[in-house]
């Protein structure tokens, strides 16, 4: 009898750790598939290619030159808001999302370096979510921070070049990047 219910102990423990083996490999190709789509959606976000070709968008701003400063906290006269060239800090930022607002004159560097600076103000949840897809999707050229003197609740800045939206626009953001990435000078951006 003792036999027989450990034989049966047995079976139930091994059933357990089958099921067990099974939820895992579920889990885990789940996990995958998921991670595939989302790299999958991030990427047809991505702005690639040569766009030598393409004219430039966006309202065109006089280049007011490219100095460069030690004082990240310097308050500098720029001719468009946001900047979109002008004296800056001697540093470029790194490229990604930011949850704080930046200094202008650390974002007008990487507008230099060829760039794209996606700023915001006001905006629901969904529509951070979208430009940060777009911004993570563009990661070695795109900067997006929150900027509270905006006086547009999305602005997009490259080099000279200035496009101000009242909400989401996939299609004017992602031309924007396309358009006037690394069209400055210094042609740094990825």
């Amino acid at each position: 009898m003792s036999k027989a219910m450990s034989a049966r102990g047995g079976s139930a423990s091994g059933g357990k750790k089958a099921i067990i083996i099974t939820l895992i490999v579920l889990g885990t190709l789940g996990l995958g598939v998921l991670l595939f789509l989302q790299d999958q959606k991030t990427s047809q976000y991505a702005v690639s290619g040569s766009n030598a070709n393409i004219p430039q968008v966006g309202q065109e701003i006089p280049i007011l030159g490219r100095d460069h400063i030690k004082d990240v906290n310097a308050k500098i006269d720029y001719n468009s808001n946001p900047p979109t060239s002008g004296t800056h800090f001697e540093y470029a930022e790194q490229w990604g999302v930011f949850d704080s607002p930046q200094p202008d004159v650390k974002m007008v560097h990487n507008l230099e370096h060829g760039g794209i600076w996606i700023s915001y103000k006001d905006i629901d949840d969904q529509t951070k979510q979208q430009l940060e897809t777009i911004a993570k999707a563009n990661s070695g050229s795109v900067i997006m921070t929150p900027r509270p003197a905006n006086d547009a609740k999305i602005a997009l800045a490259s080099w000279g070049r200035l496009e101000k939206l009242d909400g989401y626009d996939e299609a004017k953001i992602l031309e924007f990047i396309k358009a006037n990435k690394n069209k400055s000078p210094e042609q740094m951006a990825k």
